[in-house]
């Protein structure tokens, strides 16, 4: 009977140690709650007493209410030379008023000479005072065995006394770390089976850092010896390199390990969503090649594949999307052929499977186009305006007459930005000036100021984002550039492109396609 995978997120404690993320306790509270609805069954909020923020997480997380998970308390063992009693981090631990508290030791003979500056033996003491007092406290007891991979290396037999002296102290879990992250996928198998077949009372658990690039493979490694506790972050946040990500480790567990299932309350569904969550809350951008939740794990370029994928998913899938709440996705570049381009076609609602001569047509001018330097990975709407253009069933809804743009410099230093067009729609010529925090701005604020009275829904797009490439540097300041719009309007999200030598032309092409795009898709409803 397969074993039902236990799920320890250090998210809002290990995760929050990575470069470039600081929550604030509303933040770590929210993205608790995210967690406690997938379906977690411990979130380590944080390290009571090391920081303001953390404290009013755990008083906040005490006037919340949890459907799912345990809200954790994270800390070490006593200081030497201290009863525990009197030992000011175990008191913080306990006024966190947590049900579970996780303490870690030291394993690793060197960290106790060298780090602690005590002697083996009492190293053993601290480690069984502190968790036999926690436990004295009502509490669940996680114990985490700091380097416990390199110090079993160095010293088996201290190693593994150090586990026995914490399961003698009643701790409920004993996980192996791998806190240097160093340690290779088949050592930790050797290790662990070593460790099993000591016969400690207590389950035990892992927590692998990345620094080697396989804490992922560690883990499952772990979960294959039915080692079920295990610990990780979303996105695999974490100090240095990062920790085990749980984005990669609970679908492979789930769908592809025999010997292990996720609680029936877990919505493996979720997960991609949770994944974005957590990044837009961390203002981290989403890792596009992420496996199973990034935007990439599932897109297909190549002509062959798309051809085969259309066939059957399995050619060039691993696993169904949806089960991870992602989708397949089919992108469209020069090294799409036919079955790409009729794919895409498709998802955007043209049925091209009859004219043969409008697809080859296509194919050939996006070939061109991309030659020229324009992308259409991300461009959908840039990508439709093309097929409609090509298959005659682009109504132009304005026509450009003239423009014209003017940067100029006031005494006090500022510059000022002012566009001026003249556009022809249906019968009227609407002439508008406006000005903005640059050219750009300028072009756009005008070109939606005269287009707003005749499309009041142009009113609804935001822009989401705005990226420059310089195609090749070696043109210095007269290189071409591609230019890449990200759109929204509420209901859909959109990417058009342009590209030019002139950066105000290519934001234009760019501008105009990100409003017929938008003017199509109204017109189809």
């Amino acid at each position: 009977m397969a074993g039902t995978l236990i799920i320890y997120d250090t998210t809002l404690r290990d995760g929050s140690q990575s470069e470039g993320i600081s929550y604030s306790a509303a933040d770590k509270i929210r993205i608790a709650q995210q967690l406690d609805d997938f379906g977690v069954d411990y979130i380590e909020g944080g390290w009571p007493g090391s920081n303001p923020k953390d404290m009013e997480f755990f008083d906040r997380a005490k006037k919340s209410e949890w459907q799912n998970a345990k809200i954790v308390a994270f800390g070490s063992t006593r200081r030497k030379d201290v009863r525990v009693s009197e030992d000011v981090n175990t008191r913080l631990l306990i006024e966190a008023d947590t049900p579970v508290i996780t303490v870690f030791g030291k394993t690793w003979d060197l960290h106790v000479t060298e780090a602690l500056r005590t002697t083996l033996e009492d190293n053993l003491t601290i480690i069984y005072d502190s968790v036999a007092y926690l436990k004295d406290q009502n509490k669940q007891v996680i114990y985490d065995a700091e380097h416990f991979f390199d110090g079993y290396l160095a010293n088996p037999d201290y190693a593994l006394q150090t586990l026995a002296m914490a399961a003698k102290g009643g701790a409920d879990c004993l996980v192996l770390c791998d806190t240097n992250g160093g340690t290779l996928t088949s050592t930790i198998a050797e290790i662990i089976d070593q460790v099993l077949e000591a016969g400690l009372s207590v389950p035990l658990g892992m927590h692998a850092h990345n620094d080697s690039d396989v804490a992922v493979a560690n883990t499952l490694a772990a979960i294959e010896r039915n080692v079920l506790h295990v610990q990780g972050t979303i996105n695999g946040y974490g100090e240095r390199c990062g920790n085990a990500n749980l984005c990669s480790i609970l679908p492979n567990a789930a769908l592809k390990m025999k010997n292990v299932q996720l609680s029936a309350r877990v919505r493996l569904a979720d997960l991609t969503r949770l994944s974005r969550y957590v990044s837009e809350i961390a203002n981290l951008p989403h890792r596009e090649e992420a496996a199973f939740v990034g935007n990439s794990a599932f897109a297909h370029k190549g002509g062959v594949h798309v051809s085969a994928i259309r066939r059957n998913h399995l050619t060039y899938e691993h696993i169904e999307p949806e089960k991870v709440g992602n989708r397949q996705r089919f992108i469209i570049s020069d090294q799409s052929g036919q079955s790409s381009i009729l794919q895409k076609a498709e998802e955007m609602g043209h049925d091209l499977s009859a004219n043969k001569e409008e697809v080859n047509e296509i194919v050939n001018r996006l070939k061109e186009l991309e030659h020229l330097g324009y992308q259409f990975e991300d461009a959908d709407g840039s990508f439709e305006v093309l097929i409609r253009k090509t298959t005659g069933n682009f109504s132009g809804f304005f026509e450009l007459k003239n423009a014209r743009v003017i940067v100029f410099k006031y005494e006090e230093g500022h510059l000022h930005s002012e566009a001026v067009l003249m556009l022809r729609i249906g019968d009227h010529l609407q002439h508008t000036v406006a000005d903005g925090h640059g050219p750009v701005d300028a072009l756009d604020k005008a070109l939606r100021k005269a287009l707003e009275p005749f499309y009041p829904s142009l009113r609804d797009i935001r822009l989401i984002d705005y990226k420059v490439r310089v195609l090749d540097s070696k043109d210095g300041t007269a290189a071409k550039v591609r230019v890449s719009i990200e759109s929204d309007d509420g209901h859909m999200t959109w990417g058009t492109v342009g590209v030019s030598e002139n950066i105000i032309e290519a934001s234009w092409q760019a501008l105009v396609d990100r409003i017929n795009y938008k003017l199509m898709r109204d017109a189809s409803l």
